[in-house]
């Protein structure tokens, strides 16, 4: 099936709806949307970090923290 949108006569606004729309569909099945072989890839390399000892990780009120005085 292809879909046909009037894009070049749709506001900015109007695309965005159709937009979360689609997400709002896609996310009722995750399981349909395929995961790229590199995610797969990087999440091993993440875990092995962490096994390894070599990941570090902050809490969420510290790195607020930092972001906040870093863009003051």
């Amino acid at each position: 099936m292809q879909a046909s949108l009037p894009l070049n006569k749709m506001t900015t606004t109007e695309k965005l709806v159709v937009m979360n729309q689609i997400w709002d569909d896609l996310m009722r099945k995750p399981d349909d949307i395929p995961s790229p072989e590199w995610h797969n890839e990087v999440l091993s390399a993440r875990a092995e970090r962490v096994q390894n000892g070599e990941a570090h990780f902050k809490n969420f009120e510290s790195v607020k923290s930092e972001l906040r005085s870093e863009f003051e």
